[in-house]
């Protein structure tokens, strides 16, 4: 079997490409488990040493459309790659050269691949996200989103998603590829450095007072949001490249199970966990631009299609922080 992850040297993609090589056989698309042979990784940078050491490791290097061809005869794709929201926002073209059209070049190699449609095509998982959905000014504010709730992005990285959604479905309607998109929710806690995303505030302002670093949190400390551990993310679209056809039902994205939280309810649980002098390192320094984009954004999910496929939350943020210290070692 070979898979694909673009985007495979980032965090998720790390993330994804550590589960997929530890599992002794994968099932994709509902067909039996089979061992992984090949395991290509398409990005920007290089994979981390470890992973590359993996004899079933193919690390290709470079612009994203200069990569896709690596992964014309690939079972599974896991296309992870993209522009983040601040990101997006601040630069059109280059949100939508790598949000819309290097996922309409991907779904073109496949389309290229002739293969006929049905459990010959290859299975391709889209990470979506939750800015599809977005609080529209002439409308008003958002409430509980389900399966069956109307996008209405406000922001490029939004827009720019929910086009690639609606072309992995049409490839998938015409058979090129069996084509499963999954709306992430916010990812907390990331390591490393923040990033262009508008949401790397949440993130941030529990891993930089873990390592005695103050952090801000650019929105009112009651502001709801909603969030994935990296675990139950990386499950979500493991999942979601799994199950066959009938399992997954539906050519339209699942909204992946949601944690909603306020930025004080997480500080307050680092106070539990790593004590008072870790959550005083937290400042509250409005920003308007992030809080805009992350403001717009709904907090509050209805995920039935998922829990029908096992998926669940985090039960609580404490457990996040906990898992996010047991990785650090």
């Amino acid at each position: 079997m070979k898979i694909g992850i673009t985007g495979g040297a980032g965090f998720l993609g790390t993330k994804l490409a550590e589960r997929l090589l530890a599992a002794s056989a994968l099932r994709i698309g509902g067909a039996e488990p089979v061992p992984l042979d090949e395991l290509v990784l398409c990005d920007l940078v290089a994979p981390r040493p470890e992973l590359a050491a993996d004899p079933r490791v193919r690390a290709v290097i470079g612009p994203l459309a200069e990569t896709l061809a690596a992964l014309r005869d690939a079972d599974a794709v896991f296309h992870l790659a993209g522009v983040v929201s601040s990101a997006a926002e601040a630069d059109l073209d280059l949100g939508l050269e790598t949000n819309v059209d290097a996922t309409r070049a991907l779904l073109d190699v496949f389309r290229g691949r002739g293969s006929g449609g049905g459990a010959s095509a290859p299975v391709l998982v889209f990470s979506s996200s939750l800015a599809v959905f977005g609080s529209d000014p002439a409308i008003g504010p958002i409430g509980p989103v389900d399966d069956d709730t109307l996008p209405r992005p406000q922001s490029s990285y939004g827009i720019e998603k929910f086009i690639a959604e609606q072309y992995v479905a049409e490839y998938a309607r015409r058979g090129f590829v069996r084509g499963r998109s999954v709306r992430l929710m916010t990812v907390s806690v990331r390591p490393g450095r923040p990033n262009a995303a508008a949401s790397s505030f949440l993130s941030g302002i529990i891993r930089e007072p873990l390592a005695g670093e103050r952090a801000a949190c650019p929105v009112p400390p009651s502001t709801p949001v909603a969030l994935s551990s990296p675990r139950r993310t990386i499950d979500g679209l493991l999942r979601a490249a799994e199950v066959s056809d009938a399992e997954w039902g539906s050519r339209t994205a699942m909204n992946l199970p949601a944690l909603t939280t306020t930025p004080a309810e997480m500080v307050a649980a680092l106070a539990r966990v790593a004590g008072a002098d870790a959550a005083a390192l937290v400042d509250w320094t409005h920003d308007p631009a992030v809080a805009a984009i992350v403001t717009s954004w709904p907090a509050q999910f209805e995920t039935a299609r998922a829990a029908a496929l096992g998926l669940a939350p985090e039960e609580s943020f404490d457990d996040v922080i906990r898992a996010y210290l047991a990785d650090l070692g």
